[in-house]
């Protein structure tokens, strides 16, 4: 990665955190290679847990079912296109 985009990526998540501050929730950033490992075996075990996901690009979302029924809901704007299945036309149309 470029130093550029190393600085846009720690500028992007700079401002999820002041966003957060904003609301008196605390946050933290993972940019660097052995805390953003971290969180990707972390996150990669989770999704892996899943037992059901639900993808509503209309609403720009995707939620995810776990075996016990709990509910996790990830708001992204490109996710939920990148999971659905593309759309088929009719014979004829």
């Amino acid at each position: 990665m470029t130093d550029e985009a190393k600085d846009a990526v720690r500028a992007a998540a700079d401002r999820v955190i002041e966003l957060e501050e904003e609301l008196e929730a605390a946050g933290s950033a993972s940019v660097d290679r052995a805390a953003l490992d971290n969180a990707r075996a972390i996150l990669h075990k989770w999704v892996d847990e899943m037992t059901a996901v639900v993808v509503s690009p209309g609403l720009g979302r995707v939620t995810v079912v776990h075996g016990s029924g709990k509910l996790s809901t990830i708001a992204s704007s490109d996710l939920p296109y990148r999971m659905s299945a593309p759309v088929r036309r009719h014979p004829g149309t």
